[in-house]
């Protein structure tokens, strides 16, 4: 009937007027509450979001390190192979500059 409560339904408010009138006291306490917990629920979110945005760039700065290293690396590779053929031209020039030395102790003589 109508008198019948359903489980989980408050009592009616006559019955505890007085506790009522305690509990609202407490409200704004509760409500300032509610706001800082947001509000830090809000800031870690944004912390959140920030340390995505730190660690995207980390790796993208990772990925860069890692061309790097294989870009030096061929490169390192092209410097070992010029120095490689640098070397019997070298010897070449230093023959060279020997026969000179001396052709001009023979032009010298004659």
């Amino acid at each position: 009937g109508v008198g019948t409560m359903m489980p989980g339904e408050t009592p009616p408010a006559a019955a505890g007027t007085a506790a009522a009138g305690g509990v609202c006291a407490n409200c704004g306490v509760l409500q300032q509450n509610i706001n800082e917990y947001v509000a830090a629920l809000i800031a870690l979110k944004q912390k959140m979001i920030d340390g995505d945005r730190l660690l995207t760039e980390y790796q993208q700065k990772c990925t860069d390190i890692l061309y790097f290293t294989i870009e030096i690396s061929a490169l390192r590779c092209q410097v070992e192979k010029m120095l490689q053929k640098i070397l019997p031209l070298e010897k070449c020039q230093e023959e060279l500059d020997s026969l000179k030395a001396e052709l001009e102790e023979k032009k010298v003589c004659l």
